[in-house]
């Protein structure tokens, strides 16, 4: 082979090689999730100062509904009528595995603030609040406040616990979360709770 043949054979194979690597690196760069997926997972922060006893915020953390509640002195109270009424009042099931720093009974770090995901462990309904205490329709006549997911008839106390032969087979999801401060809270990390 001349050497006019192997200097054209080497060029066009150099420009080959930068071509593939031209074509390949946009198909590469695709494999890297987006800003936008990386931020659907992202940790949240909220601001818990203004709420009041009683309040529910929420917030949407990986496309999830999440509740943060502030309870009451008499919603607190409530918890420990509830105990024999509901199916797992220790929190001990694991296919929504419960952070060991809400396994009690107010499954919560601070038992003022209750932090879960919004949606029903039946068919992935969202419940809504019935906070009020006593008889209304769809629920029984002792209801001691808590929320009621009208797709199904599931309830749940004001731990976000599931009663006793119910549809939904598993209390409400707490997210990983920890306090930043006396007023923030940050859901999706638990590395300092």
């Amino acid at each position: 082979m001349d050497s006019s043949r192997r200097t054209a054979l080497g060029l066009t194979c150099a420009a080959g090689a930068v071509g593939g690597a031209a074509v390949a690196i946009p198909f590469v760069s695709t494999f890297t999730p987006s800003e936008r997926a990386k931020a659907a997972g992202a940790p949240v922060e909220v601001d818990i100062a203004g709420m009041n006893p009683g309040e529910l915020k929420r917030v949407e953390w990986r496309g999830k509904p999440v509740w943060v509640i502030r309870r009451t002195k008499e919603m607190l109270d409530s918890l420990g009528k509830t105990d024999p009424e509901v199916a797992d009042p220790k929190s001990a099931r694991t296919a929504y595995p419960t952070p060991d720093y809400a396994k009690n009974q107010f499954r919560s770090i601070k038992p003022e603030y209750l932090v879960v995901v919004g949606i029903c462990s039946h068919l992935g309904c969202s419940p809504t609040e019935k906070f009020t205490p006593g008889a209304q329709p769809s629920l029984p006549d002792n209801w001691a406040g808590g929320f009621l997911c009208p797709c199904h008839g599931s309830t749940f106390d004001l731990a976000g616990r599931v009663f006793k032969n119910k549809p939904a087979p598993d209390n409400l999801e707490v997210p990983p979360h920890m306090y930043l401060s006396d007023t923030r809270l940050l859901i999706g990390d638990d590395k300092k709770a």
